[in-house]
């Protein structure tokens, strides 16, 4: 039997990993393996909340390094991170000043100028993308403003997961699914927008030409002299996820979830008129030419904040403890932007509560029970308002990612939207990379083809929708209104 052995590397907000793949191509068994995790923290520098990429690419570079200790002959390398964020560099390929994240408050304000200056609807109908005052398109503005000493020193802008390649490769390259986050990339071309580069201040020469999924960047040379394929996979960790999500038919909806949740369908064709304006959907680009059709939600970010501050280790423990608690006593709106990166997250849940006349959460046990409810009925909300979109409703949601072992939210999310959940798999941005690595090596067809191959590999759970749980009778009083748009 033949073997295909890619590494995936796949970077989140609070943690990255290097991950080996073995598929055997015969049976199609598909195996994966951890070789090297490392954390991922947010830095303060001159001011800002900025990601240590120096480190991060050290962290990358030891864990392909243990890859090739252990005799394994890599086939191919992809990366994928989060979007939005990008890094500088200098007409000698030296990195300028260290990328800025997109927790930091600098682009405060500046989404509303750019509606007042371009117009809201002719900022969507260019991009097509939601708005969120992070989004690429107001960080340019925010360093063209703030720091115009850096600006005159670049040369090419990289978005995180391109930046790694290049400094595997020495290529520069700029992947479409990630480069569609960034409110930038005109959705009628695929290419950069002028009218919205312009408003950002960054010049057009910064950025190349997109490509898609499924080409080789260049060459990492291993520590043997070997000379390895880097593909350009679906760079953005949620187009990598949506890849690995075994969607049983066009009337799936798939969430990933993790530090962000995000709620979509696939489409064929962008959802751009004024319903999905009003409604801030986004349209980012996936694998095939196929559109994500999404929103974003705040997501596990909350809880991954309160376990922090109450120094909680065992999340199993913790849900345990949750699991008994009556339901919605305790709902806030996940998507408000005062939870992006509060000071102190569980003061700032039980503000929430306290400001709108609710109890307030005492101990972590009320406040994960706070977090899981208000997140379930905000997925039921956006589910709605999908279906309302697409003109019919949908039959079966998948869950994936990290968030998936989650078994009392994920009940909690079926009882809410009133439709079965299948959840699995984990790993799904890591599985996603290394889909499109197999097709780019030719092993397999197409995405359809490599959902075959995950549904036959991976641990998929069921949960039944329960109509008289107490949550499913308070769905109806969760209004629209009561919510805000993230960001918006």
């Amino acid at each position: 039997m033949s073997f295909r052995h890619c590494v995936a590397v796949d970077l989140g907000a609070s943690s990255g990993r290097v991950m080996l793949a073995s598929y055997e191509c015969g049976p199609r068994t598909l195996t994966l393996r951890e070789i090297h995790r490392f954390t991922n923290s947010l830095q303060k520098v001159d001011g800002y909340d900025c990601w240590d990429v120096d480190r991060l690419e050290g962290e990358i570079r030891r864990g392909l390094v243990k890859v090739c200790e252990q005799g394994i002959l890599i086939d191919s390398i992809g990366i994928d991170t989060w979007g939005v964020d990008y890094v500088l560099l200098d007409k000698h390929g030296e990195r300028v000043g260290l990328p800025v994240s997109y927790r930091d408050s600098r682009t405060h304000g500046l989404m509303h100028h750019a509606e007042e200056q371009i117009g809201r609807a002719e900022i969507y109908r260019r991009s097509g993308i939601q708005f969120m005052s992070f989004n690429t398109l107001y960080q340019l503005r925010a360093l063209v403003e703030q720091q115009p000493e850096l600006v005159s020193q670049v040369s090419h802008a990289l978005l995180i997961p391109d930046y790694f390649s290049f400094r595997l490769t020495g290529n520069l390259n700029w992947e479409y699914t990630n480069a569609t986050t960034t409110q930038l990339i005109n959705i009628n071309s695929d290419s950069w927008d002028e009218e919205l580069l312009n408003w950002s201040g960054a010049p057009r020469e910064w950025f190349g030409t997109p490509t898609h999924p499924g080409n080789v960047i260049g060459h990492w040379i291993c520590p043997q002299g070997n000379a390895i394929p880097v593909v350009a996979v679906a760079s953005h960790d949620t187009a990598s996820a949506v890849i690995a999500a075994p969607l049983a038919s066009k009337n799936a909806a798939y969430l990933s979830s993790g530090t962000w949740s995000l709620m979509g369908f696939e489409s064929k064709t962008p959802y751009t008129g004024s319903n999905a304006l009003q409604a801030n959907i986004t349209n980012e680009g996936g694998a095939e030419g196929r559109y994500r059709v999404l929103k974003n939600i705040m997501g596990l970010w909350l809880l991954q904040r309160v376990l922090k501050e109450q120094n909680i280790s065992d999340l199993s423990a913790l849900i345990a403890r949750t699991a008994p608690l009556p339901a919605c006593r305790f709902v806030i709106d996940c998507n408000d932007e005062r939870f992006i990166n509060p000071a102190n997250m569980s003061a700032e849940i039980q503000s929430a509560c306290r400001e709108s006349g609710q109890p307030v959460p005492g101990d972590d046990a009320e406040l994960a029970r706070c977090i899981f409810d208000s997140l379930a009925l905000l997925y039921a909300r956006v589910l709605r308002e999908l279906a309302q979109l697409r003109g019919q409703p949908f039959s079966q949601l998948h869950i994936v990612g990290g968030g998936c072992q989650n078994a009392l939210l994920n009940q909690l999310c079926a009882d809410a939207c009133g439709i079965t959940v299948v959840a699995g798999p984990v790993e799904a941005s890591t599985l996603g990379n290394i889909g499109i690595q197999l097709m780019t090596l030719d092993e397999l067809n197409n995405v359809d083809d490599f959902r075959q191959v995950v549904c036959r590999n991976a641990a998929l759970t069921t949960f039944t929708p329960n109509p008289e749980h107490e949550i499913a009778r308070f769905v109806a009083q969760f209004q629209p209104q009561q919510t805000k748009e993230l960001c918006a």
